[in-house]
């Protein structure tokens, strides 16, 4: 019998497949489900940081400032009082769920701000959530912002919530930095304790009937699982923080490959959104089946096994790599 355990933030789980933040935990029969199927914890759907600021009467100022010049800000926002979770419920969920399991519950603050707002990093540790994800999503539109103070506003912003906690924190990324390990190695100082590769911007598209701008939801693909799957391997025993792998986990291959290049644990959400809650237990299945032909008696064996600091050729995580992908086409090309 294979090993399937692994630990992540410090947190010991039975195994590496971890339910991503997804509507999935915004009731606890949701969360007793994945339990059930055999994920080894779950990350909370996410609190938003103006879902705080509606609650404390000051959204409807920034929503109505400049609408007169752009006049789809106000209906391109989401209605917070349905779009999710209130602040207080969100934290009553919390303690719910933390009753009705046993796997750890990490919770999620989804923000930018260094205000306020990060005080509920602490109202979520009190409500007992096992650890904390940031999952920093911010779009910079403006011409002044330079990335220098883009990436110094994340650094203070982890640099807070770490003052306010003393619960495991993680900080979810998206991959568009200049220069990504030296970000990653700014956050792990400040006090990040894990970093998850990558959060995925939702792009907009247009309704060219209506000449609306319109959010539009495209789940992920195991394609998409190439580029976390790079970084990681570059960031794996470079860094002092545990690495997760989201995006494009959609079978026991794709955990798999994400233990091989240095990921403690791999979030799903997609597959058990498309195919149901019970794809879980299949998943893990495979990666089972897959440790025992390829005789891994460990999780703990495999992972970083292929990471770039393992590898024979470690340039094939680099421009090396670019090339070689370019050139081995030339022989299909057909004149």
């Amino acid at each position: 019998m294979v090993d399937l355990s692994t630990s992540y933030l410090g947190l010991h789980l039975k195994n590496p497949l971890v339910a991503s933040a997804s509507p999935l935990s915004k009731k606890v029969e949701g969360v007793r489900r994945l339990e059930d199927a055999g994920v080894s914890a779950v990350v909370m759907y996410s609190l938003f940081e103006e879902q705080l600021v509606h609650e404390s009467r000051a959204l409807d100022h920034y929503l109505t400032r400049g609408t007169e010049s752009y006049a789809e800000a106000i209906t391109y926002f989401p209605d917070l009082g349905n779009y999710n979770l209130g602040p207080e419920s969100y934290l009553e969920l919390i303690h719910k769920i933390k009753q009705a399991v046993q796997i750890p519950v990490i919770g999620s603050l989804n923000g930018i701000s260094t205000g306020g707002w990060i005080d509920y990093a602490r109202h979520i540790q009190e409500a007992g959530a096992d650890a904390l994800e940031l999952n920093i999503y911010f779009v910079p539109t403006d011409l002044k912002l330079s990335s220098k103070e883009l990436e110094q506003s994340y650094v203070d912003l982890v640099k807070d919530v770490r003052q306010q906690v003393r619960i495991p924190l993680s900080i979810k990324l998206s991959p568009y930095f200049t220069a990504l390990p030296n970000m990653a190695a700014q956050l792990a100082s400040v006090g990040a304790n894990g970093l998850v590769l990558f959060n995925r911007f939702y792009q907009p598209n247009l309704d060219i009937g209506r000449l609306e701008v319109v959010p539009d939801l495209v789940l992920s693909t195991s394609d998409e699982l190439r580029l976390p799957l790079r970084w990681i391997a570059i960031l794996y025993g470079r860094i002092q923080a545990d690495l997760a792998l989201s995006t494009g986990v959609h079978n026991g291959e794709d955990v798999v490959k994400s233990l091989l290049v240095g990921a403690k644990v791999s979030m799903t959400t997609s597959e058990l959104l498309t195919q149901g809650i019970d794809r879980a237990t299949r998943m893990l299945g495979e990666l089972e089946q897959w440790m025992e032909e390829n005789e891994y008696e460990s999780v703990h064996q495999m992972t970083g096994s292929m990471s770039q600091k393992a590898v024979a050729e470690p340039a094939a995580y680099e421009r090396a790599n670019y090339m070689k992908v370019l050139t081995s086409y030339d022989n299909r090309i057909r004149y």
